[in-house]
């Protein structure tokens, strides 16, 4: 009995050490070269694998590291691991478990993938139950992307049956469910935010979202857009269709969106640190854009909003002494407390305007309208009018600078007539007349296309 005991533990030991030794007596470099040679015809680009490795133990598994797809280096994986499960080892439908470590996909690997799916229709003898990708990194022109996790679990016919994407903080997340549907199957997909900051454009706080969308296809329908950020909110819907191959039609996105409450001094302050917004915001618009490329999307944006901001401050800016200096020169600093600021925003492209404004408060009336260009130049007109025993007219002031340094100044027929109205009546109803018949001068010549 006991030599038997013997035998059988010798045998064990033998078979664990064989596992261990013989995946190091297998000539991987040669299946090396023919992965390679695989993988580059089905992708149409060249592939190298650094190295490849066969484990028996804890389980039977392959693994390759620094993988690289692309004459520059497009995609990139640092580790690969496929585990097949024991019970499929001998079986004709192997079932697979992969495992994906520090992935970095450019752009221009979306063209790859794309060559793939579609060449990749017949029925495969391989069956991939689980896919683990970690630390996904996207790179992508002008946008820093945060570091992704994602799973996936596939049906027998590799299907997607659920996924889940992460960021590495944890603070974004995406879950992903097919929906079986009479004219074709969709995924649906719920995204949820916590304390996130927008990659793209402003680095806006968003505290919390919950976005619903629905994928089919080329077409991208988002119902329910619920976001939570400085202390209001924004509802939307959008649709978005993407081009089912380069040489038709082009990228589109349109939609509406509600504003609620929202305060301005942070995102205003993002834009301009010398003149900013506080208060409460109020709005309802609708976008759209269309682009050859979705990274121009952007770019293209097309919005209009009409708005509201309820018992704010114009920090930086003191229209009342402005206006009520004539013969000075630009008065920046100070504030201009407001009731109520209206107006309309519009958005063509990089260029803003903003028009049909007006500030009642208790000390002034004002109306205008200023336009952001690209480069953040500014040019517009506001009229001022200060509520005084004297009745002053309205002081038509030209905005212009930047929007970083912004220069409020009186118009040149408002210095001239008030200068003129002061020499002739005198200070007081003299200023006033004369600025009033400036301003009457300026009207005509906008009438007739002058400057």
């Amino acid at each position: 009995m006991m030599k038997k005991s013997k035998k059988i533990l010798l045998t064990a030991v033998l078979v664990i050490g064989l596992l261990f030794i013989l995946p190091f007596l297998i000539p991987m470099q040669t299946y090396l070269h023919q992965a390679e040679k695989i993988a580059s015809e089905k992708l149409g680009q060249p592939v190298t694998i650094g190295s490849a490795h066969l484990q028996l133990l804890p389980s039977p598994r392959v693994s390759a590291s620094d993988i690289v797809v692309g004459a520059h280096e497009e995609l990139k994986v640092a580790s690969l691991v496929v585990i097949p499960t024991m019970a499929s080892l001998f079986s004709d439908t192997k079932i697979l478990d992969v495992s994906v470590s520090k992935p970095v996909i450019k752009k221009a690997a979306l063209d790859f993938v794309a060559a793939l799916k579609t060449s990749s229709n017949s029925a495969s003898s391989v069956n991939i139950r689980h896919i683990k990708i970690d630390e996904l990194q996207l790179v992508w022109p002008n946008i820093k992307l945060p570091i992704l996790n994602a799973k996936a679990t596939l049906t027998s016919e590799n299907k997607l049956e659920s996924a889940t994407v992460k960021t590495a903080d944890g603070k974004l997340s995406a879950d992903v469910t097919p929906i079986a549907m009479p004219n074709g199957d969709e995924q649906f997909v719920v995204v949820n935010a916590d304390k996130w900051t927008l990659p793209v454009g402003l680095p806006l706080l968003i505290d919390k979202a919950t976005i619903e969308m629905h994928l089919k296809g080329n077409r991208l329908t988002i119902p329910n857009m619920n976001i939570v950020l400085y202390g209001g909110k924004l509802k939307g819907d959008a649709v978005a269709t993407w081009p089912e191959n380069k040489a038709k039609a082009s990228w589109r996105v349109n939609g509406n969106f509600g504003i609620d409450n929202l305060s301005v001094q942070e995102p205003s302050r993002m834009l301009s640190r010398a003149v900013y917004l506080s208060g409460s915001l109020f709005g309802k618009g609708n976008f759209s854009s269309a682009a050859k490329d979705a990274g121009a999307l952007a770019d293209n944006l097309q919005t209009n909003m009409p708005f509201k901001v309820n018992n704010g401050v114009l920090h930086g800016l003191d229209l009342v002494r402005v206006a009520s200096l004539l013969l000075k020169q630009n008065q920046s600093g100070g504030e201009t407390q407001f009731d109520v600021l209206s107006g309309v925003l519009n958005v063509s492209g990089k260029q803003y305007q903003l028009h049909d404004l007006k500030i009642s408060s208790g000390l002034l009336a004002a109306s205008g309208q200023v336009k952001i260009k690209p480069d953040k130049a500014l040019d517009g007109v506001v009229e001022v009018e200060v509520k005084s025993g004297m009745g002053m007219a309205a002081i038509p002031l030209n905005v212009s600078g930047t929007v970083d340094h912004p220069v409020v100044l009186p118009s040149k027929a408002a210095l001239a007539g008030a200068v003129a109205g002061t020499a002739i009546l005198g200070p007081g109803v003299g200023t006033s007349l004369g600025v009033k018949a400036a301003g009457a001068v300026d009207k005509l010549k906008g009438l007739f296309g002058g400057k």
